[in-house]
Order: structure tokens, then C-alpha cells, then sequence
């Protein structure tokens, strides 16, 4: 007779059956209670120890084996004929002492092997041969009978949703006395533009020295002065020392081609800052 558990006792039970296959003694006026996982070879039967009033109600010779207290329906043992009230004495001409050494060797045979049982039944010993089955789901057994549950399957986990486009701060350059912002080029921006190296143009300010010199914002800047530059830190310290030159050739990358333009700087000298901006998804270090 197998009856289901509801999932809420399932899981209280499978807490306790982490380490596999596990037998508890339970009561043994009643019998035991025996706990197999899926999996494992099973024959489909509960059983009891024998005790000396027992071994004297079933008229046996000796006190050893275990009692058949419940045969699960088409199961290995009932196919092979093993019924209640039998006793199990010998399991493939071992001796059977108790419930856990029986199940022991229950485990150790492979599902789907055959084994020899010998039984005590109205009286008289029956040799029997039965085929191991192989146990699906938990199976707990009483000497009232047996438990079955099968705990679901976790479902797959759902894909994760894209992550959303995160700002995050870019620094960027002014220089006054050219009248650019500018900022350095990462390698996917470089290989956008058609350059190796360079500082990409950002701004121009209106009737600053970079506007009359023709520069305009999308330009890279990879020569100042004839020195190549890589970071706007680099333009400021050129333009540092060209005060005393004040007009220089500016070699620029336009549309993937090179073009050298002359700038003259502003009387006014120069004053360099930066500024730390929030770029969203529309900007283009995202």
C-alpha cells in the first residue's frame, strides 16, 4: 500500500536525507522505519525485526530474519511471491540477522540483478528468486507500509533581463586659450575615427583660436607642434610651452583623413580646467 505525502512533509523529510540512503530504529516492538532515496534497488517490501515473542508466535526455529509486515502492489517481491506474514531468513545465502543488515545488502545489489530469498511461510522455508527494481522517487517504509514522494524538479531559472545603461562620470578637458574640450580617445573610438593615437574634439567655442584655425568638434588631434599627443593633459603642457611661439601647425584627423591647420593663440594666455560629467546613453563612452 503506498500512500503520497503533500509536498510540506516531503520537505521536511528530504532535510534529513542529504547523505543518501538512511535507516532509522524506530519502536522495535513495531518494527523500523527505513528511508531510501530514488535511485537505489528496492524489492517493495516493509519489514520487522524479530524478536524472541515474535520468533515464538511464527513458530521459527530461531530468532533471526525479519518479518514481512507489507508488500507493495506489483512490486519486485510480490511478483516473486513474497507475501505478509512471511519471514525473511536468508538473502542470497546470508544469514539474515536484522532490518539494517537485510537492507544493507538489499543496496548492494545492483537493480535489475536477481537474488535468492529464503522465507519462512505457514510454516515451512520457500526458496524464492526475485529481480530487483529500481526505486523511483523516496520511498519510506513502515512495517504499517510504505510512503512514496517525489520531490519536483527546480525549474530553470529565467533568463536575467538586460542590464539598463548606467551613467557614469568622463572627464573632460577645456582649454581656454585654444577654445576646445576635449577628451582621450578609448581604442573602439580610436578605431571609429581612423587613428591609432589622438584626443578627440568635443567643442569649439566661438571665435576662439581653435574655430579660426578651422577646427571643429569631431576632429582628433594627434600632432602639436609637430609632437604627437595622446591626452588632453598632453595639449595643455604643449601649449604651455608654445606661449612664447604662440602660432603653431596642429596636425588633425577629419572624416579618416590627416590635414594640418595653423593656429595663432589669443593674446589672453591660457587657462586649462576639466570638468567631470554624467553621460547617459546618448553620450559615447557608454
Amino acid at each position: 500500500m503506498q500512500r503520497h505525502l503533500n509536498i510540506a512533509a516531503a520537505a521536511v523529510l528530504a532535510c534529513g536525507l542529504a547523505a543518501g540512503t538512511t535507516a532509522l530504529a524506530q519502536n522495535r516492538q513495531r518494527g523500523a522505519v527505513i528511508v531510501n532515496r530514488g535511485g537505489t534497488s528496492y524489492l517493495g517490501i516493509g519489514v520487522a525485526d524479530i524478536d524472541a515473542e515474535r520468533a515464538k508466535a511464527l513458530n521459527l526455529k530461531e530468532e533471526h530474519g525479519v518479518e514481512v509486515k507489507s508488500v507493495t502492489a506489483d512490486g519486485p517481491a510480490a511478483k516473486a511471491g513474497v507475501k505478509e506474514g512471511d519471514v525473511v531468513l536468508d538473502y542470497n545465502g546470508q544469514r539474515v540477522e536484522g532490518i539494517e543488515q537485510f537492507q544493507r545488502l538489499v543496496r548492494e545489489t545492483p537493480a535489475g540483478r536477481q537474488a535468492r530469498l529464503t522465507v519462512w511461510h505457514g510454516g515451512t522455508t520457500q526458496a524464492l528468486t526475485v529481480t530487483l527494481g529500481t526505486r523511483k522517487g523516496t520511498i519510506i517504509q513502515t512495517p504499517e507500509g510504505e510512503y512514496s514522494f517525489e520531490v519536483p524538479a527546480v525549474p530553470p531559472m529565467p533568463p536575467m533581463p538586460p542590464m539598463p545603461d548606467m551613467p557614469r562620470f568622463q572627464m573632460s578637458w577645456r582649454n581656454a586659450s585654444l577654445g576646445v574640450e576635449c577628451e582621450s580617445l578609448s581604442a573602439q573610438l580610436a578605431e571609429f575615427f581612423g587613428v591609432k593615437d589622438g584626443v578627440l574634439v568635443r567643442s569649439v567655442v566661438k571665435d576662439s583660436a581653435a574655430e579660426k584655425a578651422g577646427i571643429k568638434a569631431g576632429d582628433v588631434i594627434t600632432k602639436v607642434d609637430e609632437t604627437a599627443v595622446t591626452s588632453p593633459r598632453e595639449i595643455s603642457s604643449m601649449l604651455h610651452s608654445l606661449r612664447a611661439k604662440k602660432t603653431f601647425p596642429l596636425v588633425l584627423v577629419r572624416n579618416k583623413k590627416e590635414m594640418t591647420v595653423t593656429v595663432t593663440l589669443e593674446e589672453q594666455g591660457s587657462r586649462e580646467g576639466t570638468r567631470a560629467e554624467s553621460r547617459g546613453h546618448r553620450g559615447m563612452t557608454l
